[in-house]
C-alpha cells in the first residue's frame, strides 16, 4: 500500500476538526467561539493573581490602567495571531521557521520554551497553593501532585476539540462567578477606582510590578497558541470565507479577553479594596490573601471561592500550556514527541525552582517567585511580537488580508512600549546587582552584561531583517554585467539521474521532472534517507517499522516506473541527509540530482541549515530543485 507523508499541520490531531461551513448567523458564531477562551485562561493564570494582588495591596487602584492597557495590547496582538493562522495556515513558530536563519530559529525556540517554563512555574505554584488553602496539603506535596495532570489533556483530546473548549469555558465561568461574588462583598470605592485608569507609575517597585502585569497579561506563548487553535476550524477558503473567519475570530477574542480583563481587574480591585484600604501594603502572597479575605469581608465563602477559583485557574492554564508547548516544539523543530512526555519535561523544569525556593527559602517566598516568573514572560515578549507584526504586514504572503496601517502602527507602538519598559527594567536591575555584587562583580561584567547585549542584538536583527532582505532583493535585480553569448547552445544529456524521495505530495512532480530530463535512455536511482533518532545513532543497522515502510514505498515507485520502461534502482540511506545524499549520489556516479523543495527535516536542520541548501553545495553536478 502506498504511503504518503503530507506536510505536518499545526496541532495535526485536531487540525480542521471543527466544521463551520454551511452554518449561518448564531450557529456560525457559536461554531467559531472557543479558541480565544483557551487563550484567555493564560491571561488569568495564578501568575496574574500574584502580580494583581501585589499591585493592588501596594499601590491601590493606581495600576488599573496597566491592566486596561495590557488588555488592549492583548486584543490587538491576539487578533494578529489569529489572522496569521487563518490566512497562511501556519502558526507563529512555523512562520518563523520558514523565515529566519536556523541559528536564529534555535534561539527563538529556546526563548519560547523559557517563557512556557516560566508560565508553567506559575501554574505549578498556583495549583499547589490552591490545594494547600482548600485541603491543608503542604506545598511540597502540592507541587509534586501537579505532575499527574500531564494525563488530563490526553484524556480530553480523546473526546475532541470542542470538549476541550467546553471544559475550559466551564472553568472560566467558575473563576468569573467567584470573583463577581468577591467584588460584591468588597464594595470598592468607585471614585478611587475610576482614578486608577489614569496612567501613573508611583515608584520603581511599581514599574517592576507593572512589567510583571504586562508579562502576565500579554503572554508570548499565547501568540503561538492562538495562531494554531484557529486552524482547528474548517471553513470556506475563498476570499469572502477568510474575511468571515477573521471577523468571527475577532468577536471570539473580544469576548474571551474582556472576560479575562474582568477577572484580573477584580483581583486587583479586591486587593485594593481590602488590603490597601486597611493599610496592609505588604500582602502580596496568595496565601495571605486567602487568610485575610474571610475576616475582612465578613464571610468564609470569600476565602473558599478564592481558593476554588485559584485551582480552576491553575488547572485550566495547564491545558493551554501543554498545547502551546506542542505548537512551539513542532513548529520550530519540526519534531514531535509524545504530548505526555513533552508536558512531563516542561513540568519537571518548572517544579525544580519551586522545590528549591520552598526548601531553601520557605513557603513565604513563593509569591516573589510568581511575580518573577511573570517578569521573565514579559522579557520574552519582544521575540514573539516583532516576528508576528512582520508576518502579518507582509503584502506578498498575506495578500489582501495584510493588516491596515493603523493596526501596524498600533502594533509597533505596543512592541516599543514593551521593549522600552523591559530595557529600563534590565538596566535598573543590572545597576542594583553591580552595586551589591561585591566579589562577584566580575560575573556581572563579563557574563551577564555581554549576554544582555547579545540578546539585544538578536532583537534588533529580528526587527530589521525584513528591511535587509528587501534591500538585498533590490540589489539582486539590478544588472551586473553584459549578457553571455548564447549562439552555440546544446541540450545537455543526462545518463545517470538521482532522485530524492520524501513520500510527500511533491514526489510525483520530482519524478516527472527527472524523467523529463533523462527519458527512457537514462538510469535512475530513487533514494530516501531515514532520519529517525535510531537511524541517526545506529545507521544501517537500524531495523524499525519506518525504515521497512520507506523501503516498501521506494519499491512501489520503482515498480510503477519499470512498468513504463524506465531503468530504476532504489537506495535507502540512514542518518543525516545532508551527508548521506551526496555519498549516495557519488557512489551512483550521478550526472544530475533532482530534489523536492519540501522534504522531511530533522531538528539539526535548524542548527546547521536545510537539507537542500547544504546538499547542493556538496555535490559537483547540476541540482534541479522541484517545488
Amino acid at each position: 500500500m502506498e504511503r504518503t507523508r503530507l506536510k505536518r499541520k499545526s496541532l495535526s490531531e485536531v487540525h480542521s476538526s471543527v466544521d463551520v461551513t454551511g452554518r449561518q448567523g448564531w450557529r456560525k458564531l457559536l461554531a467559531f467561539l472557543g479558541p480565544a477562551y483557551l487563550v484567555s485562561v493564560g491571561y488569568m493564570d495564578p501568575g496574574n493573581w500574584a502580580t494583581d494582588i501585589a499591585g493592588g495591596s501596594k499601590f491601590g487602584f493606581s495600576l488599573l490602567w496597566v491592566l486596561l492597557m495590557s488588555n488592549l495590547m492583548a486584543l490587538l496582538l491576539q487578533s494578529l495571531s489569529a489572522r496569521l493562522g487563518i490566512v497562511r495556515q501556519l502558526d507563529l513558530a512555523q512562520a518563523s521557521r520558514t523565515t529566519y536563519h536556523p541559528a536564529v530559529n534555535f534561539c527563538l525556540w529556546v526563548f519560547a520554551e523559557i517563557a512556557i517554563a516560566a508560565c508553567d512555574l506559575a501554574e505549578v505554584l498556583g495549583m499547589a497553593i490552591g490545594l494547600q488553602l482548600l485541603f491543608g496539603l503542604s506545598l511540597i506535596w502540592g507541587v509534586s501532585l501537579t505532575v499527574l495532570d500531564t494525563l488530563l489533556l490526553l484524556v480530553l483530546q480523546s473526546y475532541g476539540m470542542r470538549k476541550i473548549e467546553a471544559f475550559i469555558i466551564a472553568l472560566v465561568a467558575i473563576i468569573g462567578l467567584s470573583f463577581l461574588m468577591e467584588m460584591i462583598w468588597a464594595k470598592p470605592d468607585m471614585g478611587e477606582l475610576v482614578k486608577g485608569f489614569v496612567p501613573t507609575i508611583p515608584s520603581n517597585e511599581a514599574l517592576y510590578i507593572a512589567i510583571g502585569i504586562i508579562g502576565a497579561t500579554v503572554m508570548p506563548h499565547n501568540l503561538y497558541l492562538h495562531s494554531s487553535l484557529v486552524q482547528t476550524r474548517r471553513f470556506d477558503t475563498s476570499e469572502r470565507g477568510i474575511w468571515s473567519a477573521i471577523k468571527y475570530n475577532l468577536i471570539d477574542s473580544t469576548i474571551a479577553l474582556n472576560a479575562a480583563f474582568f477577572v484580573n481587574a477584580a483581583i486587583l480591585i479586591l486587593a485594593a479594596s481590602t488590603f490597601f484600604r486597611a493599610g496592609m501594603y505588604e500582602v502580596s502572597d496568595i496565601q495571605d490573601s486567602y487568610k485575610f479575605l474571610a475576616p475582612m469581608l465578613g464571610t468564609d465563602w470569600a476565602s473558599i471561592l478564592f481558593g476554588i477559583a485559584l485551582v480552576a485557574a491553575g488547572q485550566s492554564s495547564t491545558i493551554t500550556g501543554t498545547l502551546a508547548g506542542q505548537v512551539v516544539m513542532e513548529g520550530y523543530l519540526n519534531l514531535r514527541i509524545a504530548p505526555w512526555l513533552r508536558r512531563l519535561i516542561t513540568r519537571l523544569i518548572a517544579i525544580t525552582p519551586a522545590y528549591l525556593v520552598i526548601i531553601f527559602f520557605g513557603e513565604g517566598e513563593t509569591g516573589a517567585l510568581l511575580v518573577l516568573s511573570q517578569v521573565v514572560l514579559s522579557l520574552q515578549l519582544g521575540f514573539a511580537v516583532i516576528p508576528l507584526i512582520h508576518f502579518t504586514s507582509d503584502k506578498e504572503k498575506m495578500g489582501v488580508f495584510v493588516i491596515k496601517n493603523w493596526m501596524k502602527i498600533s502594533a509597533w507602538a505596543i512592541a516599543a512600549i514593551i521593549i522600552g519598559l523591559n530595557v529600563k527594567l534590565v538596566m535598573q536591575e543590572l545597576s542594583g546587582w553591580l552595586s551589591s555584587s561585591g566579589d562577584y562583580r566580575w560575573l556581572i561584567l563579563w557574563l551577564v552584561i555581554p549576554l544582555c547585549v547579545a540578546i539585544g542584538a538578536l532583537l534588533i536583527y529580528i526587527a530589521f531583517k525584513p528591511l535587509m532582505d528587501q534591500r538585498r532583493q533590490e540589489n539582486n535585480v539590478s544588472p551586473h554585467s553584459s549578457a553571455a553569448d548564447l549562439s552555440n547552445l546544446t541540450r545537455p544529456v543526462y545518463k545517470r539521474i538521482a532522485i530524492t524521495i520524501d513520500f510527500s505530495s511533491v514526489d510525483s512532480k520530482t519524478i516527472q521532472s527527472a524523467v523529463a530530463q533523462g527519458g527512457h535512455e537514462a538510469s535512475y536511482v530513487l533514494l530516501h534517507i531515514v532520519e529517525t533518532a535510531g537511524a541517526m545513532w545506529y545507521g544501517s543497522e537500524i531495523a524499525d517499522r519506518e525504515a521497512d515502510e520507506d523501503a516498501m514505498g521506494l519499491g512501489n515507485y520503482s515498480d510503477q516506473l519499470q512498468k513504463q520502461g524506465f531503468q530504476v534502482t532504489t537506495k535507502v540511506g540512514y542518518g543525516n541527509p545532508r551527508r548521506t545524499i551526496p555519498e549516495i549520489v557519488n557512489v551512483f556516479d550521478s550526472d544530475l540530482l533532482v530534489m523536492g523543495a519540501h522534504g522531511h527535516n530533522w531538528v539539526k536542520d535548524l542548527i546547521f541549515g536545510t537539507t537542500v541548501d547544504v546538499v547542493r553545495h556538496r555535490v559537483n553536478i547540476p541540482v534541479l530543485i522541484v517545488r
